[in-house]
């Protein structure tokens, strides 16, 4: 079975809770992702397999010239397979369509192969300060 990608495809908040869980290692919260991410995305790829969902990104923006990619989840047996890089590519493609001009992305560094790598995005200066 092929995987398919869909552009602010339609999910349930327990599908994503459980993805969110999965890939990032801590018990799922109960999370309302559609309410959060309709009030405050551009847009999200779903990635599914036979109808279940194995991948997933958010892209935020700024309502204009940027975007930027959160939360990209991969179902552990689909990692390494390419499923992370055509989620990006994909919501690169529908914030370039909605005008946006940048895509920006903050990574742990041990993902830096993977976006640098697989995604194509560039190294930048950037800052962060904890709140």
């Amino acid at each position: 079975m092929t995987i398919t990608y869909e552009w602010r495809g339609d999910f349930t908040d327990g599908e994503v809770d459980g993805l969110h869980a999965e890939s990032f290692g801590h018990p799922p919260l109960g999370e309302k992702w559609r309410a959060r991410l309709h009030r405050h995305s551009l847009g999200w790829v779903c990635a599914r397999r036979g109808g279940v969902l194995v991948g997933f990104v958010n892209l935020a923006w700024d309502g204009g010239a940027h975007a930027f990619v959160l939360d990209t989840m991969v179902a552990g047996a689909e990692r390494g397979a390419g499923v992370g890089a055509a989620l990006v590519a994909e919501a690169a493609q529908g914030a370039r369509a909605a005008g946006c001009a940048w895509l920006h992305v903050d990574y742990e560094r041990e993902l830096e192969p993977f976006y640098l790598g697989a995604c194509g995005f560039k190294p930048t200066a950037a800052g962060l300060l904890a709140l």
